[in-house]
Parts: C-alpha cells; sequence; structure tokens
C-alpha cells in the first residue's frame, strides 16, 4: 500500500516507518476479512479515516524516548501501532477485553517487527499504571471513560504536553466536556489534515485537575 495521504502529511517520515504502516494497514484489512474490525463500507477509505485519524496524534505531540502510553479499547490496533511505528523509543500497552481483537493485535505486532508494543487483553481498570499518556478513539462517552483511567497517569511530566488523555472523537463535544471537570483543549483536525472526512473531526487533551472543581475548565484551542 502506496499510502499517499500519509506520505503527504508526514513527508519526514521515511521509507522503514511507511513500510511498516503499509504492513499494518494491509494486516488490518485482511484479518477484517475475518473479524469485524472496521466498517467494511470503510475499507477503501482506511488510509484517510483510520490510519491518518490516528496520526494525528503525533500532529499535536512528539512523544519523548521513554514515554509510556496506554492504548484503551485499542480494536484492531488504533490509534497505538501507528504511534508506536513513529515513536519507537516509547513504550505502548495495548488494552481491549475482546481477546480475538488483541490476537489480531499480536499478528499486525509481529508482522511490523515491533519491538516496544505489548498487546494484552483486560479491561482499562485492569492494566498497570504509571503512564503517562492514555490514548483511545471514541470508545465511549467521556463521563464513562475517564473514571476507567482517572489513576493511569504519571505525575512526572517528561514531554511538552502535560501527561493525560488524547482522545480522538468527532461531532459536536460541548455538552461532552460539560460532563467533567478535566481540564480539556480541543483540536480541530481540518486544521491539520484537508480531507473532508477531518471536518467533523477534534483530538481532545484532557488533563485530571489536581483539585476536585465545580465546574468544568474547557478552552478551545486552535490546532
Amino acid at each position: 500500500m502506496n499510502l499517499p495521504a500519509t506520505r503527504a502529511a508526514f513527508p519526514d517520515l521515511g521509507e522503514p516507518k511507511l513500510a511498516q504502516l503499509s504492513l499494518f494497514a494491509e494486516g488490518l484489512l485482511e484479518w477484517n476479512q475475518h473479524i469485524n474490525l472496521i466498517s467494511r463500507k470503510d475499507e477503501a477509505e482506511f488510509e484517510v479515516h483510520h490510519l491518518l485519524h490516528a496520526l494525528s496524534i503525533a500532529k499535536l505531540v512528539a512523544f519523548v524516548p521513554g514515554t509510556r502510553i496506554l492504548d484503551v479499547g485499542t480494536g484492531g490496533g488504533l490509534p497505538g501501532l501507528p504511534l508506536a511505528v513513529l515513536f519507537p523509543d516509547c513504550r505502548f500497552v495495548l488494552v481491549d477485553s475482546i481477546g480475538k481483537k488483541i490476537k489480531v493485535v499480536q499478528d499486525l505486532i509481529d508482522r511490523m517487527g515491533l519491538t516496544n508494543v505489548q498487546a494484552i487483553q483486560q479491561r482499562a481498570e485492569q492494566a498497570e499504571a504509571p503512564f503517562d499518556f492514555v490514548v483511545s478513539r471514541a470508545v465511549t462517552r467521556l463521563n464513562d471513560f475517564l473514571p476507567w483511567i482517572q489513576n493511569k497517569m504519571s505525575g512526572a511530566h517528561r514531554n511538552d504536553l502535560e501527561n493525560g488523555v488524547l482522545y480522538l472523537k468527532g461531532g459536536d463535544l460541548r455538552e461532552e466536556l460539560a460532563e467533567i471537570d478535566w481540564k480539556s483543549s480541543v483540536y480541530h483536525l481540518d486544521r491539520l489534515f484537508p480531507q473532508p472526512f477531518f471536518e467533523t473531526k477534534q483530538l481532545v487533551h484532557l488533563v485530571k485537575p489536581a483539585h476536585k472543581k465545580a465546574g468544568p475548565a474547557f478552552t478551545l484551542r486552535p490546532a
């Protein structure tokens, strides 16, 4: 798979990493014929709708070596596996409660030759902390998701971005953000990528408050 959109968005990525991402895309689409990982109707748009979407996190933060990232509800390895390609000196733990999906992820890890990823069948609450970041692609509503991982973040910050959650989600998020008391910054992905798919897509950075507050801390920041 040539990955033209990924090449355009990340011109300095290099052929070895692009080859790994191509193996990931081809492997996931192959598995999708047997296990429902993404919509069959979406297969033709896999690069933009799934791979590039996952890689948008790398536009916000370049994880420094040693960063630990937990991918919750990884499904077929998104967003964790593409990010693990871009950041080989970071440690990724990918969890999903469905065993057959973790089987797929482990096969993809093997095909790609990744040595910085661990795939585990478990719930997010069972993941062994601490992590610098938790990443996820819209597995549930934020006020349901955050209790699962609220005690998973390290208090020692090593990246330019404060430790917390990086959550990919679409649509109007104002109601969801009003339900939580975590500090939040919203990055609109259509400012990063020209494809129409990203017009309603956002990346939300969430930081747990040091103390409980009366209301939400919500700031809207451009990408």
